[in-house]
This record gives structure tokens, sequence and C-alpha cells, in this order.
């Protein structure tokens, strides 16, 4: 069994990748751009970009940051990167667009890149991996040494419904409305390996696991294992996945500064040889779908004894509370605080149907406003 080195990380530190779909100025529709945008920004051999990348399907791009000590340094690079685009897309009439799924875009009609990892994975896949029109963010923090990266994964999965149920941006697929706050959520678990991680109590375990699927030929390489929180040890980060699509900067960088926050604080509760919160994976798998489905109305199971409380209000009497004193250390304390401003505004599932209702059903609707929220910055308000 080989040993799966985790790489030195310096502690707390942020990096952020963020899907964008690429949409039409006019219909809203999907655009199969992504080579075209690639190009424009390749360097002089050709060689890709450092923060704009490939994806899986040619409708999409991704921008990533570099390593960051601050949520607010994520944000000014991603926005940096957002910025050094719009020249390539305005002549193209091509719009920046995030969501967990695009509201009426139909996955057949959608080209894969062409590249071997992809076709690989649609092969093997075939229709629940065709059906991956879905979209979103990964938040990477660092983390210092090894033996803290499983009991700090297992402290997140507690949080699991807090990051679902405010990131919450597909209830609608091909045309449809899902009745799921995140219709995306439930579909990237199809994949092998997708969907909720093993807990894991030591690193040996996760090595025999990771020798097994190698063995077996059910992955080629570690990043193949797909969990909505994962070791990422080519980075040193725990790599949180959970979150769909999220559709403005000013909500991104909140829940980024949740993610960093809570990692910091169980970090903290680690060094001072407290124990840190689990709970049963039955559990867990149940508050994952309940955020999926019920979004911000989810009564969310808190502990091994079953208790429960609504998501928003356990945000807002226990676990942003908890966390100001960490925020304020790390440099986020008002990226931390617009998780309120969600809560207050509505998650992105809410807006996008509020926005529907207003205009009779119409889902071009529903992409007009989250392309003027991806240029504001921020959600919204009224008329759109």
């Amino acid at each position: 069994m080989e040993e799966i080195r985790f790489a030195p990380s310096r502690r707390s530190t942020v990096g952020i990748e963020w899907e964008l779909a690429l949409v039409d100025s006019d219909s809203g529709d999907l655009r199969q751009v992504a080579q075209t945008v690639l190009d424009a920004v390749a360097g002089p051999r050709g060689e890709e970009h450092p923060h704009i990348k490939q994806e899986l399907l040619l409708n999409t791009i991704e921008i990533v940051t570099g390593v960051c000590d601050t949520v607010g340094e994520a944000a000014d690079d991603l926005g940096s990167s957002i910025e050094s685009l719009r020249p390539i897309l305005d002549p193209l009439r091509v719009e920046l667009m995030c969501a967990g799924t695009h509201p009426f875009a139909r996955w057949t009609q959608q080209k894969v890149t062409d590249r071997q990892r992809y076709a690989t994975l649609i092969d093997r896949t075939q229709w629940w991996g065709r059906q991956m029109l879905i979209y979103g963010v990964h938040i990477h923090v660092g983390i210092e040494e090894r033996d803290k990266v499983l009991p700090i994964s297992r402290a997140l999965m507690t949080h699991y419904g807090h990051l679902q149920a405010l990131s919450a941006s597909s209830p609608f697929w091909g045309g449809q409305d899902t009745g799921y706050a995140s219709n995306r959520a439930l579909m990237f678990q199809q994949l092998p390996t997708a969907g909720l991680p093993f807990q894991f109590d030591t690193w040996p375990e996760l090595e025999r696991y990771v020798a097994d699927m190698l063995k077996t030929g059910v992955i080629d390489v570690f990043d193949e294992i797909r969990w909505d929180i994962r070791p990422s040890p080519k980075f040193g980060t725990i790599e949180v996945r959970v979150c769909d699509g999220i559709p403005t900067m000013a909500e991104l960088a909140s829940i980024a500064a949740l993610t960093q926050c809570l990692v910091e604080y169980y970090s903290r509760e680690l060094d001072a040889g407290r124990p840190t919160p689990a709970l049963p994976s039955w559990f867990t798998q149940e508050n994952k779908w309940r955020a999926a489905r019920y979004g911000m109305d989810t009564i969310l199971i808190l502990d091994a004894a079953g208790h429960e409380d609504l998501v928003a209000t356990d945000l807002s009497d226990r676990v942003l509370p908890m966390l100001e004193p960490v925020a304020t250390d790390l440099g986020c304390r008002g990226e931390l605080s617009g998780v309120r401003d969600i809560m207050d505004a509505g998650a992105s599932y809410q807006r996008q149907r509020a926005v529907a209702a207003r205009h009779g059903g119409a889902l071009d609707a529903v992409v007009r406003s989250l392309v003027a929220e991806m240029r504001a910055g921020r959600p919204v308000e009224g008329e759109l």
C-alpha cells in the first residue's frame, strides 16, 4: 500500500475554484465557446492561463485563485480574472452566469471538451455522465499538518446542511421546477466516487481505500475521488465541494469566509486538545437530502442525539457567533457577516423562483437576473 503524502501548506490559507456558464446575450441559452475563450487567454506558446481553466463541457470555464491569505484577496483575484474575460466575451455577445444548473438548457445539446480524461469519464458513466450540466464552487483551506485533516473533515460534515442551503441555486432543470432547492447536489452524487465521503478515523484507512480503488480500476488518480468534502494531498488542503454554483461575488466571499472560519475554528479545537464533532453517516445523508430539498427551510439534525433546528436559526444563534472571533483573526469578519445578508435576501434558488413567478414562469427572465447579478456582484433587487 503506497503512502499518500500530504503536501506542506500554510494554515487556513484559502483558494477558490468557480465554475461559470457561458450564455448567449440575446437568448440566454448556453454557448459552446469555451475553447475560443481559452485560446484568447492562452500564453504566447499556447500554454493554459494560470487562473482560467478548461472544464468538462464547452459551455463552461472555471476561474481559480492562487493561494490567498484572506477571502478578500481571493475575491480580488477572481474579480481580476472576470474583468480580463469581458473584452473577449462582449464581442461574442456572451455573458457569464453562475448557478447550480442552467434553468432551461438541454443536456442533450451540450458538447464535451475534446480531452481524453473527459472522454474516459463519459464512456464509463454514460447517461449520468452526459447529464452533468451542473456548476459548482470548490473552496480549499490550507491545513498545516496531516493529522488534522480527517477530524476537521468530519467536523465540517456537521455543517454540510448550512453550506448546501446557503448556496442552493439549482431549482430548475431542463425548463422544469424540480421542487428542490439544489437539484445539482443529488445529480452529481450519481457519478462513481462522488457524493458524501467515507468518514475515516485514520490516514492509513484512507490510504487503504485509495489503494483498493486504484487496484480495481475505479480510479486512475486520487483526484478522481469526487467527494463533497475531500483531502487534497497535492495542495495540502481540505477541499469543500458541497456548494452549488454561486451567482455573485458577495455571496461567494461570504460562503468562502464561513468555510475558512469553520476549518480554522476546528483546527483551534484540536490545538486545545478538545474533540471535534461528528455525525453518524445516516444523519449526514439525511441532512444532505433535506438541504437539497428544502434549502433555507431545512430542519437540520445537529448532533448524534438527534436534536434539530432550522438551518437559519442555527446559523444565527450558534454558528455565526461561534465563528466571529475567528473571522476577526482571519480578516474576514465583513465577509462572514454577509451570511446574514444571504438569509435576509434569500438564497439564489429562492430569488430565481421569485423572478420566474413575476414573469409568468418565463425562465429566460431567470437567466437575465442571474447575468445581472454576476455583473453587479451582488443580489439584484426588484423587477428584471
